[in-house]
């Protein structure tokens, strides 16, 4: 394969829903064709496609980095206030500690700060920034939007508040252009906050769909998203035809004059190294309430249950009881037992750890207090 050029790090899939246009399969395909390394999804507010994403990705041999568009609420995400709209920050997982971050960012901006949109806030980022790389993302991200409003002292301390929370090595300025009237005017003064500020750039075109062919399809997809018809001349739509996933060639041209924008690409793609460990049986480790181990607990377990639950114990019963207590003796079925029984519980008036018999649905092996 020659020398990698550029690495797509802003896409969205149909995960992005009603958005987003591209296909799975055919962003990872598109990437391999253009011979490219890696490529990213950044769904708005989710990663539902992350596993998906990175199983077709390993299929067709091309490295997929994954993360997503936050929406960050301007002030906290427990606010609700009307007319005030989300900014945007991408987040690349770099690591297994930046993927397990990343479920926690959007898993609380749903629980907690979903206000017409899933919000996380600083205060969240400041919590779970390790192990992730931001790029403050678009127009509607909130330093380029200072930018745009001509709020330049506003704009530093943003991007000096992003660079503190994620570390000077995970923060990227984000130029893009779409020909877009905002994007001249915030591109040239990003760049000159960036040197100011020593903040790395990076380029990156927001994909919404595969070729510029696909634009008319994406505006009947805005439409359908917003409830309005193709020919109403009110439509929400964007305002070129030029969010798709361009060539290498195509964004060293566009970004000539920031040439390490683009190389900035392969460096990110260089640090984000996570993997998922899908083939692997992942149950939690049960810690028991009077501090012996496992086996010895769930053994002390049975006995009360048979004592408590049988008023004579013949030979077969006892057969069966120590059947049952070998099979869940095992590693894996022995905190499986264990963390299922206490699930099972749970609607129970009068819990009992519940454990899988062999030739038996289930036995009952003794009644648990839980808290």
């Amino acid at each position: 394969m020659a020398h990698p050029k550029f690495v797509h790090l802003h896409n969205h899939t149909e995960y992005s829903l009603l958005d987003g246009a591209c296909r799975i399969s055919d962003i990872v395909k598109a990437a391999k064709d253009s011979g490219t390394p890696a490529v990213a999804i950044t769904d708005h507010g989710n990663v539902f496609g992350a596993l998906e994403f990175y199983q077709e990705a390993k299929k067709q041999d091309v490295k997929a980095i994954i993360g997503c568009e936050l929406y960050v609420a301007p002030s906290s995400r427990f606010d609700k206030i009307p007319k005030e709209k989300p900014y945007h920050l991408v987040v690349l997982a770099k690591n297994e500690t930046g993927y397990k971050n990343l479920i926690e960012l959007v898993s609380m901006a749903y629980i907690e700060g979903f206000y017409y949109k899933p919000r996380a806030d600083k205060e969240l980022l400041s919590k779970h920034s390790e192990g992730l790389i931001a790029l403050s993302a678009c127009i509607q991200g909130e330093v380029a939007s200072c930018i745009i409003a001509d709020k330049k002292k506003e704009a530093k301390q943003v991007a000096c508040e992003l660079r503190d929370i994620f570390g000077p090595e995970n923060f990227y300025i984000e130029l893009q252009y779409h020909s877009l009237a905002d994007e001249k005017k915030a591109v040239p003064q990003l760049a000159k906050l960036a040197k100011e500020l020593n903040i790395p750039l990076v380029a990156t075109n927001d994909c919404h769909y595969l070729g510029k062919d696909d634009a008319v399809s994406h505006e009947v997809l805005l439409a359908i998203q917003t409830g309005k018809t193709i020919n109403d001349p009110d439509r929400f739509k964007f305002g070129s035809e030029e969010f798709y996933f361009r060539s290498a060639e195509e964004m060293q041209t566009l970004f000539s004059e920031y040439p390490e924008a683009i190389s900035n690409s392969l460096e990110v793609n260089e640090k984000c190294q996570f993997e998922f460990e899908a083939d692997k049986v992942l149950i939690p480790d049960y810690e028991t309430p009077d501090g012996t181990d496992a086996d010895t607990y769930l053994k002390k377990l049975t006995h009360e249950g048979l004592s408590n639950h049988y008023d004579v114990i013949t030979p077969n019963l006892k057969k069966g009881f120590n059947t049952r207590l070998i099979w869940s003796k095992k590693p894996a079925s022995l905190h499986f037992s264990f963390s299922q029984g206490i699930s099972l519980a749970l609607p129970k008036a009068n819990p009992y750890l519940l454990v899988p018999g062999e030739d038996q649905p289930l036995v009952v092996l003794s009644p648990i207090q839980l808290a």
